[in-house]
């Protein structure tokens, strides 16, 4: 614990419906990450803390099954138990959804708790666990300064075009329209292209592939967004681990009247039952499926399903910025899955898509053939140093 002997620290909260990362950061001009980890399967008999320093072999806790609530408490136990006499003088909080309201990264306010609440209606599979852990870190840590960071506001650019949705313009108005997410991981995708690649790959037309249990993909032009996967909830465009990405909209009502579904139940279905797990009826894990598919046909299938959806969209966003110059694929299965990324680009070598197998093999930072016209790349995402960031920028930590 003497490494962290009166340092002023960033602790960044990163939650999800089912896993919460988090890390601590030696605030300042450029955090440098010291310690943190994830509690993952929340609200399962099997919730486990899995943490460490830098460095260090990550150690495992029980959680217990009581869902955010002791999620959070593992969280603030290990965190305080490790600091030592390093103070935590700020919080980052990754938030998935801001509404039409909550554009821009910001101190947390009452206001801004108000405003949060007042959305939770947009986003009840994240927002209401995001508030909880927010009200416990101000508890645990009183008086320090805690900051929102919002994955919608990378796409508040987006030409109004992109924003509209096809229905009664009764309901723009009450703030319903596309959205857009994993914005945090765009961000730093786009830092890492342009200081890796150089201002001329990243200002051309790009398209980030962020491919995990949750999966979208933005285009990018001029270092602008100019559209994405994802819509008005997490849950469109691309299929997922378990959610079903863009559908008909006919089959929802169809399902409502043929499985009797309620609001709450049609949420579980689209959120919980699609995807991955609904196609395999074994599992939402990538790895699990590439390893059974040659046995089993549900598995191989959902595979292929995943695969030609990125690839649809890669056609689609390619259309919409007239070209494409570079993919980068980021993400749990984005980053490991060679399989994945091989058959994603299959057939899109008529937009100048060619893949080096060697070089994919080897997870290569450029895994596209020497005087291939779409140069192809591998970027590890790292939504918490952009938190990090953000907080240490909001509160004025810049200057060490």
């Amino acid at each position: 614990m003497g490494t962290y002997e009166m340092q002023d620290c960033v602790l960044t909260i990163n939650g999800g419906s089912s896993s919460i990362k988090f890390a601590v950061y030696r605030a300042g001009r450029e955090p440098r990450r010291l310690m943190g980890g994830e509690v993952e399967r929340i609200g399962g008999e099997d919730a486990t803390l899995v943490a460490g320093a830098v460095g260090e072999t990550p150690e495992r806790r029980p959680v217990g099954a009581g869902g955010h609530d002791d999620a959070a408490r593992a969280i603030i136990e290990w965190v305080q138990g490790r600091l030592g006499t390093a103070k935590v003088v700020g919080i980052g909080h990754r938030i998935v959804h801001g509404g039409a309201r909550l554009v821009e990264h910001q101190r947390m306010t009452p206001d801004l708790i108000a405003e949060l609440r007042r959305i939770e209606e947009l986003d009840r599979v994240h927002l209401p666990g995001e508030i909880a852990l927010i009200e416990a870190m101000g508890k645990a840590f009183g008086g320090v300064s805690q900051v929102a960071c919002f994955d919608t506001a990378f796409h508040r650019e987006m030409p109004r075009v992109a924003k509209l949705l096809p229905i009664p313009r009764q309901y723009e108005a009450a703030g319903v329209r596309r959205f857009g997410f994993h914005g945090l991981s765009y961000t730093y995708l786009m830092e890492e292209l342009r200081r890796t690649a150089g201002a001329t790959v990243a200002d051309g037309r790009v398209i980030l592939a962020h491919l995990g249990n949750g999966a979208s993909m933005a285009a990018v032009r001029r270092g602008r967004p100019i559209e994405t996967t994802m819509a008005f909830t997490p849950t469109a465009g691309l299929m997922m681990g378990t959610r079903p990405g863009d559908l008909d909209p006919g089959l929802l009502a169809y399902l409502v009247r043929a499985e009797n579904l309620n609001a709450e139940g049609m949420e579980e279905f689209i959120n919980k039952r699609c995807g991955l797990i609904g196609v395999s009826e074994t599992s939402s894990d990538m790895r699990d499926l590439i390893a059974r598919r040659g046995t089993d046909v549900r598995a191989a299938e959902a595979v292929e399903l995943f695969c030609y959806s990125a690839r649809k969209w890669i056609g689609s966003l390619a259309a919409v910025m007239e070209g494409l110059d570079t993919i980068v694929f980021s993400g749990g299965i984005g980053e490991h899955s060679v399989e994945v990324r091989a058959e994603v680009c299959a057939g899109l070598e008529f937009l100048g898509v060619r893949i080096d197998p060697s070089r994919n093999a080897a997870g290569a930072a450029i895994i596209s053939t020497d005087g291939a016209r779409v140069d192809v790349r591998v970027i590890k995402t790292d939504e918490e140093i952009v938190i990090a960031r953000t907080v240490c920028d909001l509160l004025g930590m810049m200057g060490s």
